[in-house]
């Protein structure tokens, strides 16, 4: 009988080291102080204002708390993915994780995971908090379904779009361009508000861009409806978003 003590190293299967990652990637964004105030401090703290007062400037109760959610979602998954990416590229983590056995598609995947499982816990913190604020959306099975789908697709065009950005602007560039892009959608994008309450020449505008797009779907959802032109517009936006991705983005 004779032992075999020769080295026999190998990378981890490629699913665990995408779940690794992705843990190790969500980890990282809810440790950060700034993340955590644009992903869910901002967002129930107007969540908050607006049930409680939002009816003396006619907000509408039943679908406001959908505007937040939709406010929410855009936040983590380009604001703070464009941020966080474009530090990591500054300080050269990038181009060291990719001489790792994760690979590109890996390490994107993994920054996909990561930002769906915030989005997921922002959701549910959120949906908690409105509901003990009153709020009772009733959909049916198929609106929610619709939803999902539009919430997929938002998700993925935020994140090629903050990729994008993060790939070409320096670090300090991508924070003050992310953080102003963050103020002007919540302030003007058709995110918190009803595409209806802005003015007839800029609503046509808006009616083409993704935040708008979410927000209407998650408000109609909120309200019972189903409405097929966000879904359109989301999934043209989402293949723009990913071609612009592939291009711009660099990893050093």
């Amino acid at each position: 009988m004779s032992l075999d003590l020769s080295p026999a190293a190998a990378p981890a299967p490629r699913a665990t080291r995408i779940r690794n990652h992705a843990t190790l990637e969500a980890s990282l964004l809810l440790r950060n102080g700034e993340q955590l105030l644009l992903a869910l401090v901002i967002p129930i703290g107007i969540l908050v204002a607006g049930q409680l007062f939002g009816g003396r400037v006619g907000l509408d109760p039943r679908t406001f708390p959908a505007s937040v959610l939709a406010l929410a979602l855009w936040s983590t998954s380009f604001t703070s993915l464009a941020i966080t990416t474009a530090f990591e590229r500054r300080h050269g983590v990038l181009e060291r994780l990719v001489a790792t056995p994760l690979t590109r598609g890996d390490l994107v995947t993994a920054k996909a995971l990561a930002v769906a499982a915030i989005a997921a816990g922002q959701v549910a913190v959120l949906g908690v908090v409105a509901g003990a604020l009153g709020w009772r959306p009733t959909p049916t099975v198929a609106q929610t379904l619709v939803l999902v789908a539009a919430v997929l697709l938002a998700l993925t065009t935020f994140a090629a779009l903050a990729l994008a950005m993060a790939g070409r602007l320096r670090a300090e560039a991508t924070l003050a361009a992310a953080n102003l892009v963050y103020l002007l959608v919540a302030a003007g994008g058709g995110v918190l508000l009803p595409v209806a309450a802005y003015p007839a020449a800029a609503q046509p505008l808006l009616h083409a861009l993704p935040f708008a797009a979410l927000g209407q779907t998650l408000r109609t959802w909120a309200a019972g409806g189903t409405d097929p032109l966000p879904l359109a517009t989301l999934a043209v936006w989402t293949a723009a978003s990913l071609f612009l991705a592939r291009k711009a983005f660099r990893w050093m």
